[in-house]
């Protein structure tokens, strides 16, 4: 299974860890802010999945949080908060919230809101993801991501890290992915795989993922 981020800005410290250990409890990656001042940065370095946002906050309050968010991001957004007025929920939506639900929250429901919500926002469909180390590699698309940020990758290149993933933990020799990549055809050779490499490893640092493939001297290649 895919493993989302998803973020918590709740100034209530026990529904903060309460939150934050179901989402772990259920196979999110569940991260927290505590700064609120910060806020928005953190959603911009963070690049989550989903965000739960409460409305009565520090500072800003989640609507103008909302609003700013949606400026430059359509990451879903579910308000988990005390307010449960009409005019409260319809803000929530005016403003670009995904969802609102109301404290105290069943558990359940928030979850299948939730699953819901990534499930419309990433789909795949009929395409098969591949999770790994925070990476998620979409092979309909051809795309790597990793917290929010993607690279596109070429035919070899997705091929290559297809073949990294299945295997992943393993050393894979050389011989045996310039076999898989190009099924032993006299033109493709040892230079033409090394080429490729590195321009993966260049793609994968721009989204600030380095080191991620190791070489094995005189073995090959392991992720």
């Amino acid at each position: 299974m895919a493993v989302y981020k998803i973020m918590i800005v709740e100034d209530d410290p026990v529904i903060r860890t309460e939150l934050k250990n179901m989402l772990r409890g259920n196979g999110y990656d569940a991260i927290t802010v505590s700064d609120f001042s910060q806020t928005i940065n953190e959603v911009r370095e963070q690049s989550p999945h989903l965000i739960l946002l409460d409305i009565r906050l520090p500072g800003k309050d989640g609507f103008s949080l909302c609003s700013e968010i949606r400026t430059f991001s359509d990451v879903p957004i579910v308000f988990v908060t005390g307010c449960n007025t009409d005019m409260d929920e319809l803000n929530s939506i005016m403003l670009g919230g995904d969802a609102y639900i109301t404290k105290p929250y069943n558990t359940a429901i928030l979850l299948a809101k939730i699953a819901s919500l990534l499930k419309r926002a990433y789909p795949t469909g009929n395409q098969e993801v591949i999770p790994y180390r925070n990476t998620l590699l979409h092979l309909e698309s051809g795309r790597l991501e990793f917290h929010g940020r993607q690279i596109d990758l070429t035919k070899t290149e997705l091929k290559i890290l297809y073949y990294l993933y299945k295997n992943a933990g393993k050393i894979c020799s050389r011989n045996d992915l310039i076999d898989f990549l190009w099924d032993n055809q006299l033109y493709a050779d040892d230079n033409a795989l090394s080429v490729n490499v590195n321009r993966i490893r260049d793609k994968l640092a721009s989204i600030g993922l380095r080191d991620f493939i190791q070489t094995r001297h005189r073995q090959g290649y392991s992720i």
